[in-house]
């Protein structure tokens, strides 16, 4: 029939896709071309995320046809740009951080930063510019 020549088929998007996720969790909700519920959320080895409802996230598709998917990352923020090769910046809502520099030095930021069991510090430390001095209360 003539109207079946002049449907187009989608465009390839080759393994991945721009998505916006609908559904935040250990498995999540993404719009692409449709939504597709849940999918896993993978990250590097060690680091745990889960993405929030409105993100601009990365969708990898694998397995025959695509079929297979999982969100692998999200749009960085601008800040997060500005790393020199090979440091790490993690950062969180509400302006939280932790910066691995090259240097050697790491720079954690944060409203309260807590310290699960015994403290242990190599090198310098200085807490709001300032050498920390351990109180003898």
């Amino acid at each position: 029939m003539w109207l079946s020549r002049q449907v187009k088929p989608a465009a390839d998007t080759g393994g991945a896709d721009l998505g916006v996720t609908t559904i935040s969790g250990q498995k999540v909700g993404v719009v692409t071309r449709g939504e597709v519920r849940d999918l896993p959320v993978y990250g590097p080895g060690g680091y745990l995320w889960t993405p929030a409802n409105g993100a601009a996230v990365l969708v990898v598709k694998g397995g025959p046809g695509g079929e297979e998917q999982c969100v692998a990352g999200t749009r960085p923020q601008e800040e997060a740009r500005r790393i020199e090769p090979g440091e790490v910046y993690l950062y969180g809502p509400g302006g939280n951080s932790v910066y691995l520099k090259k240097d050697g030095s790491v720079e954690i930021r944060g409203s309260r930063v807590s310290v699960a069991g015994e403290l242990a510090v190599s090198g310098r430390l200085t807490v709001n510019g300032r050498p920390y001095a351990p109180c003898g209360c």
